[in-house]
């Protein structure tokens, strides 16, 4: 059943499977194991990057394609909803408004870019997915009559999954009975239908030709694959995918602005976490995300504590210092790098089949 569910795509390592099961299983009980608003927060992130990392991987893992449009499908996404609910209100109504209306439009753009650019070549293609995806993120600061300009816009939500509405008085494993808490498992149940979906179409038949397009290209069109329209419906699906996360992320923060949403930062830590996870397999981003988020969340806290326990040397205070976190991030990269240059899921797989 279980292998069923996962499109027969087995983890292949145990010790992977374990980890898989442990971020799972992390994630499902955050509010009540992990009790505070930074803790929900993180566990909220994580679940919104484990389905943009997957979506990305689905472009460049399994595709071979760079695109650096990516974040502008999220960025699509995320104003989808707080548009929607500007306008129309804090409806179930609006929400769905919002969440057709922005894969409409991101099927429209990701079509138009797989046709007028996949035909280049991959540096070319590149260089063209970063300048509309510059040009959007200019162009969504300065519609400040929608988009609400730099500052962005901040929205009300259904009662039901808004802080406000409490369906109990009192606190259940110290965790407040709220909507909050029900908007974080609608965040839950998302993530994981939608990762599901993205392994059956990795799995498919489909999927096998875009693995088959990203190890020889020629070879495939040589086949008899059409190339070009495998590559378009890759990245179509994967805008339509990146355009969920987006609206994930709204619907938690209920708000939305140019730097929350489209930022060119926010296209380097998915780079990264492809990286860290693994290229090509879906499990990849789902440990690439976990680990990412909480070491960018709390490594500043660890530095902190190092700091002050070293405080009798004023080197590695200095040098522990939390202002310095951006460094160690970097470290922890490099040596994840080092000693996992097929990223984690990689290593593991390799490593039980030796």
């Amino acid at each position: 059943m279980l292998s069923r569910l996962i499109s027969h795509d087995l983890p292949r390592s145990r010790l992977l499977a374990v980890i898989l099961a442990a971020i799972v299983l992390a994630l499902l009980v955050a509010p009540f194991a992990f009790p505070g608003v930074k803790a929900l927060n993180v566990a909220a992130k994580i679940l919104v990057f484990i389905v943009l990392v997957a979506s990305f991987d689905l472009l460049l893992g399994y595709t071979g394609i760079v695109s650096f449009a990516h974040t502008m499908f999220f960025g699509i996404g995320a104003y989808g909803i707080a548009i929607a609910s500007t306008r129309l209100g804090p409806t179930w109504m609006s929400m769905g408004v919002g969440v057709a209306c922005a894969l409409a439009l991101s099927l429209v753009l990701s079509l138009a870019i797989g046709l007028f650019s996949l035909r280049v070549r991959a540096i070319f293609f590149a260089m063209i997915t970063l300048a509309v995806a510059a040009a959007f993120q200019t162009l969504a600061s300065q519609l400040s009559v929608f988009t609400g300009g730099e500052d962005g816009l901040s929205f009300k939500l259904p009662e039901l999954i808004s802080p406000s509405f409490e369906f109990a008085e009192e606190p259940f494993l110290g965790a407040s009975l709220d909507g909050r808490l029900l908007c974080y498992y609608l965040l839950f149940v998302v993530a994981v239908v939608l990762v599901l979906a993205m392994l059956r179409i990795v799995n498919s038949p489909f999927g096998r030709v875009l693995q088959a397009i990203r190890e020889n290209e020629f070879r495939a069109e040589a086949i008899g694959y059409r190339v070009v329209v495998y590559r378009t419906v890759s990245s179509m699906l994967s805008a339509l995918f990146a355009t969920l996360a987006g609206c994930m992320l709204a619907i938690w923060l209920r708000y939305n602005g140019p730097d929350t949403s489209l930022s060119f930062e926010i296209m380097v830590d998915v780079l990264l976490i492809v990286v860290i996870g693994g290229m090509g397999t879906i499990y990849g981003a789902v440990i690439g995300a976990a680990l990412f988020v909480v070491a960018q969340s709390y490594l500043q806290d660890l530095l902190r504590m190092g700091s002050e326990a070293s405080a009798s040397l004023p080197w590695l205070a200095a040098v522990l210092s939390p202002d310095r976190w951006l460094l160690w991030l970097g470290v922890l990269f490099v040596l994840s790098v080092y000693y996992f240059p097929t990223g984690v899921v990689g290593k593991l797989r390799a490593r039980a089949a030796s």
